[in-house]
C-alpha cells in the first residue's frame, strides 16, 4: 500500500472495522426491505464494528493521529507504542492511556 511514496493510512483495524460496518449496513438494508429484525441486528453489528476497530487500535493494529514513520506505512505493520497511548488520540484517552509528553514534569 505504500508504493506511492506516502502514507495512505490503511491499517488492519481500519479495514476490519470497515468490513464489519459494511456487513451491518447490508443487514440494516435487509431490515428496510422487509425483514424487521434486520434493522436491530444490523445496528448491533455496526456498533460491534466500532468496538472491534477500537480494540484492534488499542492492540497496536491501528494508528494514532498524524503522520507515521515510513517503516509503519505497510498495511500489516503493528504499532508497538500503542500500549502507552498515542498523543492526542481520543481512542487511547477513552481507554485510560495518557502518554506523557516529552519534557513534561511528572510527580
Amino acid at each position: 500500500m505504500s508504493a506511492h511514496g506516502y502514507d495512505e493510512g490503511h491499517t488492519v483495524a481500519g479495514w476490519a472495522g470497515t468490513a464489519v460496518a459494511c456487513a451491518g449496513a447490508a443487514v440494516i438494508g435487509l431490515g428496510v426491505c422487509g425483514w424487521t429484525p434486520g434493522i436491530w441486528i444490523g445496528l448491533a453489528v455496526t456498533a460491534a464494528a466500532a468496538v472491534l476497530t477500537w480494540v484492534l487500535h488499542l492492540a497496536g493494529w491501528g494508528k494514532g493521529p498524524g503522520p507515521r514513520p515510513k517503516e509503519h506505512w505497510p498495511l500489516g505493520a503493528r504499532d508497538h507504542t500503542a500500549r502507552e497511548g498515542h498523543a492526542a488520540c481520543l481512542g487511547c484517552r477513552m481507554a485510560g492511556r495518557r502518554p506523557v509528553a516529552a519534557g513534561a514534569l511528572t510527580r
